[in-house]
C-alpha cells in the first residue's frame, strides 16, 4: 500500500432516520457511471426515485416476506483463517457498572445536521461531516464556520441520503468521503488535504460507485481497520425486507462490509487486497469482506484489540450488535445473516442459515427504541469504571447504554447511561478512547465525561 493509506483515526457519524425501512418496492434506471470508477448496478426496473416514506417513522413493517428473486450466487460457509491478532479481551475489562450519576453529556459544539467525527494526524482538530454535503472543524471547543469541504451541489440530502462519512489518511494529505450523489447512488472519494485542512476540490478522485434501487440502507461509513485498509458499510439496498436478497448474494456489493486498498492499479481507481475472501471466487465481488448485514450504519474497531463491532439496523422487531473478533479473521468472509435472520430471530425463510454468526447483542423495537446508533468499546482513561465496556445509542429512544464483555465474549448486562439524548446519530470515538455522542436534529456534539 502507498504511503497514504488511510488509518484507524476516522470516526463516524450517523443522520436523520438512521434506520427508516420504506415499503415503497418501486426501482429506478441506473445512471450512467462516472469515468474511471467501478459499479455494480442492482436496479431491475426503470423508475423515479421514490420519496422516503412517513419521516417520523423509523421503521416501517408492510409486507416484508417477499419471494426472493434469482440470484447470481449465495454465499455459504468460507472459514476465516485464524491470525496473530491480539487477544480480544484487552483490560481487564471492569465487572463494577459505571454509575450514570457520576457520568455526564456535555456539549462542546453545534454543527448542522452533523453525522461524523473525524481526526487527522498531528492535528487537534475534530472534523465534523454535515449530511448536507460539507466539512468544518472544531478547535478547542470552538467550531469553525469555514467550510473546509463543500459538496452540496454534488449530492442528494435528507432521510437517509448526504454526506455520510469521512476517514484521513496516516499522513493526513488524503481524505476519503462516502455520500449519496445526485441521483442517490453511493460514491467514495478521494481528496486531497492541505496542511491547512481544506479539501482540494479539483483533487477529487472517484474509487468506487454502487447503484442504488432505493434510498434508505445506505450504510455510508467508511473505516479504516488496523490492517490500514479501506472498510466501506453498505446497507441491502433499502425499502423492505431485502426484497432483491442483496445480503447473502455475494454477486452485489450491497449488504455488505467491503475492503479495498485505494492505490490505483493500472487503470483501475483502487487495488483489491490480495486476502479478500473472494478474490477469484466465481461471479462474486472480489471487494467483499463480510456479508449479510441490511444497513451497518455505524461500526468501529476496538482500539486496544482490532476487533470490529457493527450495530446493524434492524427491520421490524429486533436491533443487532455484531462483532468480528480479530483473532478469528476480523470479519474474513464473516457472514451475520441478514436477511436469513433479523437479529437471532429467522426471517426470509427462503434464505441459507449456515454459517451464520450471531449478534453478541440484541433488544427489541420498544421502550429501548427502534434503531441502534453504534456504537464503541471504551478505551478511554477518563472513567475508569467503563473501560472495555461497549457503548451505543438509539435513535428513537435517545437512550445511550453500556454492557461488559464477558471473558466468554459474550454480552454482560447493560446499564443506560443517559435517556434524555434525542436523535442519536452516533457514538463516536476520539484517538485516546474517549467518547462523544453526535444528535443529528439538534446539532450538537456531546462529549461523555465524569460528573463534577
Amino acid at each position: 500500500m502507498r504511503a497514504r493509506t488511510v488509518t484507524a483515526l476516522a470516526i463516524a457519524g450517523a443522520f436523520s432516520l438512521v434506520g427508516c425501512s420504506s415499503n415503497d418496492t418501486s426501482t429506478r434506471s441506473a445512471p450512467v457511471p462516472a469515468s474511471g470508477a467501478a459499479t455494480t448496478s442492482s436496479a431491475s426496473s426503470a423508475a423515479t426515485l421514490p420519496a422516503t416514506d412517513d419521516p417520523g417513522d423509523p421503521q416501517t413493517t408492510g409486507s416484508t416476506h417477499t419471494p426472493a428473486p434469482a440470484v447470481t450466487e449465495v454465499h455459504t460457509t468460507l472459514e476465516p483463517p485464524v491470525t496473530d491478532a491480539p487477544p480480544s479481551t484487552v483490560g481487564p475489562t471492569s465487572s463494577t457498572p459505571p454509575d450514570p450519576a457520576q457520568l455526564t453529556f456535555t456539549a462542546i459544539g453545534k454543527v448542522k445536521n452533523p453525522v461524523d467525527m473525524a481526526y487527522r494526524p498531528g492535528d487537534s482538530a475534530f472534523y465534523i461531516v454535515s449530511q448536507d454535503g460539507f466539512v468544518v472543524a472544531m478547535r478547542a471547543g470552538v467550531v469553525d464556520g469555514t467550510k473546509l469541504l463543500d459538496i452540496s451541489r454534488d449530492i442528494v440530502s435528507g432521510g437517509e441520503q448526504g454526506l455520510l462519512g469521512l476517514a484521513f489518511s496516516n499522513d493526513g494529505g488524503h481524505a476519503y468521503v462516502d455520500y449519496t450523489n445526485r441521483k442517490g447512488d453511493t460514491e467514495i472519494t478521494e481528496f486531497a488535504v492541505g496542511a491547512d485542512g481544506v479539501f482540494d476540490a479539483a483533487s477529487k478522485r472517484l474509487l468506487l460507485k454502487i447503484d442504488q434501487p432505493y434510498p434508505n440502507h445506505n450504510g455510508g461509513q467508511v473505516r479504516i481497520g488496523p490492517d490500514g485498509y479501506l472498510y466501506i458499510g453498505m446497507g441491502d439496498g433499502g425499502a423492505a425486507g431485502d426484497p432483491k436478497r442483496n445480503g447473502l448474494n455475494t454477486s452485489a456489493l450491497l449488504g455488505k462490509i467491503l475492503r479495498i486498498d485505494p492505490t490505483p492499479n493500472g487503470d483501475e481507481p483502487y487495488t483489491i487486497p490480495a486476502d479478500n475472501p473472494f478474490v477469484d471466487t466465481g461471479n462474486s465481488k472480489p471487494e467483499i469482506w463480510a456479508v449479510g448485514v441490511r444497513n451497518p450504519w455505524r461500526y468501529s474497531f476496538d482500539l486496544a484489540t482490532g476487533d470490529l463491532w457493527i450495530a446493524d439496523v434492524g427491520q421490524d422487531n429486533w436491533e443487532e450488535i455484531d462483532v468480528a473478533w480479530a483473532d478469528q479473521g476480523g470479519g474474513r468472509a464473516a457472514n451475520f445473516g441478514w436477511s436469513a435472520f433479523e437479529g437471532t430471530h429467522q426471517y426470509n425463510k427462503d434464505q441459507p442459515t449456515d454459517g451464520v454468526i450471531p449478534p453478541i447483542h440484541e433488544y427489541a423495537h420498544g421502550p429501548k427504541g427502534c434503531s441502534v446508533s453504534g456504537g464503541v468499546r471504551y478505551r478511554g482513561t477518563a472513567i475508569p469504571a467503563m473501560y472495555g465496556w461497549y457503548v451505543y445509542g438509539d435513535y428513537c429512544s435517545g437512550q445511550i447504554r453500556a454492557f461488559p464483555v464477558l471473558d466468554d465474549r459474550t454480552a454482560g448486562d447493560e446499564v443506560t447511561l443517559s435517556a434524555s439524548i434525542p436523535s442519536i446519530s452516533e457514538v463516536a470515538q476520539g484517538p485516546d478512547g474517549e467518547i462523544y455522542v453526535l444528535s443529528v436534529d439538534q446539532g450538537t456534539i456531546l462529549a461523555l465525561r465524569p460528573a463534577g
